[in-house]
């Protein structure tokens, strides 16, 4: 399933990759259509994760899993074969988010569904770490490609990565899922879980934070390397794609440190550190690449650790009932603030001065910052509320 993930992700973030080379300056594009365009992906996933996990309670995993990848694969293609500016590279991107819907959470909810009885936290983590080498692997076709043989050439050899999801589906044994208790859309159960919410609104921060970094995060080396100079080393590739595959180790020991010191704990100060890691290169960011490189290493760490200490959270507090529409919910949340996490970061772009403004990004990181400080104050009123029920 973790190497299925890894083809499934292979488009995740090929519009981010080729946006501040390509689409920005061919389709004129500002900050905040920019952040748009980018998170209409997000915004077509959360449209359509609610009903597709959910109905993961009802039917096989794998048979949403298998349309899911196709429809990735098909909007993504779309989109290098027909797009031409923002409204219909948004439209494009929104029916891949759409399939992504049907590929991530629900490629989750088929792994649960197969393991063994008990503590599933570590092969949950494994599963949403991949997630992080998958982006840094995209990131890296996608950048190689576009500067080799131009932009849309990206969207071709990228739609192929949700096929090995597919050949995945069918060595899964099938699985019947227990009778489906209540209403398809049923989520009363999953909001007066206050334990499962707390870490679905946690997610929902940390959502915010990673999609605004990924989606601004070539463009902000770019502006590094155009004030101080190209290095030889530090290109936007080298630094994007190491970026990404520091987040899987990273989301690996976020969940031990979860397991050892405890849940809440543990992501309160990973979260916490990462707001004041995210304003130290907001600060620093009119500065030598050599000095924003740690800050920006150390970053790659504190943003996804808590991912999969998240996740397998709302998974184990999560009723057996309802784990897929807790799931749901849980990925409702996280990509409706993906979206307005990439777009977040375009507005602060714009208003304080654009892209290639040290003030800009000082204001664009001060908004990731503020992003995830909302994630203690989730997780806080989840254990508040826990404690008086």
């Amino acid at each position: 399933m973790c190497l299925g993930q890894l083809g499934s992700l292979l488009p995740h973030v090929v519009v981010p990759s080729v946006l501040a080379a390509f689409l920005i300056p061919e389709w004129q594009l500002s900050g905040a259509q920019a952040g748009l365009l980018a998170g209409s992906g997000a915004a077509g996933y959360m449209l359509t994760v609610p009903v597709l996990a959910t109905l993961t309670d009802r039917i096989d995993a794998r048979k949403i899993l298998i349309a899911g990848s196709a429809v990735s694969a098909l909007g993504t293609l779309l989109f290098g074969l027909f797009a031409t500016g923002l409204w219909s590279g948004a439209l494009f991107n929104a029916i891949a988010g759409i399939g992504f819907a049907g590929a991530y959470m629900p490629g989750l909810k088929a792994l649960t569904d197969r393991l063994a009885p008990g503590d599933s936290s570590r092969a949950i983590t494994f599963y949403t770490s991949s997630f992080s080498f998958g982006v840094g692997l995209s990131f890296l076709v996608a950048q190689l490609v576009a500067d080799s043989f131009g932009w849309r050439s990206a969207f071709y050899v990228t739609a192929l990565g949700p096929i090995v999801m597919l050949g995945v589906c069918l060595l899964l044994r099938p699985v019947a899922p227990k009778p489906a208790q209540g209403r398809l859309l049923d989520f009363a159960p999953v909001f007066r879980n206050t334990r499962a919410m707390g870490f679905v609104l946690g997610y929902g921060a940390h959502c915010f934070e990673l999609y605004g970094i990924r989606t601004w995060l070539v463009a902000f080396w770019t502006f590094v390397i155009i004030r101080h100079g190209q290095t030889s080393i530090l290109t936007p590739v080298v630094v994007s794609v190491v970026f990404s595959l520091l987040a899987m180790p990273a989301s690996i020991f976020g969940n031990e440190l979860a397991l050892k010191f405890g849940r809440h704990r543990a992501i309160t100060a990973v979260m916490l550190s990462s707001a004041v890691v995210a304003l130290l290169i907001g600060w620093f960011s009119d500065q030598s690449p050599w000095l924003l490189l740690p800050l920006l290493l150390a970053y790659a760490i504190t943003v996804p650790a808590d991912s999969g200490a998240l996740t397998s959270g709302m998974s184990m507090a999560a009723h057996p009932d309802y784990r897929g529409a807790t799931m749901a919910a849980h990925s409702t949340v996280g990509f409706s603030l993906s979206a307005l996490g990439a777009w977040g970061v375009g507005v602060a772009l714009d208003l304080a001065g654009g892209p290639l403004s040290a003030t800009a990004w000082m204001a664009a990181f001060a908004v990731l910052a503020a992003g995830i400080l909302l994630g203690p104050v989730a997780l806080y009123w989840s254990r508040s509320a826990a404690a008086r029920s």
